[in-house]
């Protein structure tokens, strides 16, 4: 890829009530948003419709915008193990829905895209939302947390991905995801 062609990167923050996506274009060193939202599936009341809800939207959003890579948040660890099932579950559906568009896909911590926007592990949300901001010259206030998180994720990525350390191992299909993660075999 020539540092004149432009490309896009969809960011995902998978949830069961409320999934955040954002669209960012890249040209040569120069990042734009180009959309951000929400997808809330509150009014589904089984968890099997939220999931294809997930997979619907995101392929719609895919479809769209046409992003050559996925960046996803990865699930934080937590007490409440259905709940973690269920967020596992959500971010598994996003992963296929993006994978079987043919995009390239990143995991990336909580912790590692926050420091990868502001520098510091534990910033808060908010203080995430205000780099964004800053980093995008763009007001962010009427977005949810969960679409700055998504947004800081696909940020998260183009970073990574100028690193002398490459980022994150990248997947081009199911067989290397799954050659790298077979303990995320059901």
């Amino acid at each position: 890829m020539t540092a004149k062609e432009k490309y896009r990167i969809l960011g995902v923050d998978p949830g069961t009530n409320v999934m955040g996506y954002a669209i960012i274009e890249i040209a040569g060193k120069k990042m734009k948003l180009v959309e951000m939202g929400v997808v809330k599936m509150g009014k589904f009341d089984s968890h099997q419709m939220k999931l294809k809800q997930i997979f619907e939207r995101l392929q719609a959003i895919i479809d769209r915008h046409n992003p050559k890579e996925m960046a996803i948040e990865a699930p934080f660890f937590g007490k409440n193990v259905q709940s973690m099932l269920k967020l596992g579950r959500a971010q598994g559906v996003a992963i296929a829905a993006a994978m079987t568009k043919g995009l390239e896909m990143c995991e990336y911590s909580p912790k590692s895209i926050k420091k990868s926007v502001t520098g510091n592990g534990n910033a808060s949300k908010e203080q995430v939302a205000a780099m964004l901001e800053s980093i995008l010259n763009e007001k962010l206030d009427g977005e949810t947390l969960d679409a700055t998180d998504a947004l800081g994720a696909a940020v998260c990525h183009f970073y990574q991905a100028g690193s002398p350390l490459g980022g994150k191992k990248k997947y081009s299909g199911w067989d290397s995801f799954l050659k790298d993660n077979p303990g995320k075999i059901g």
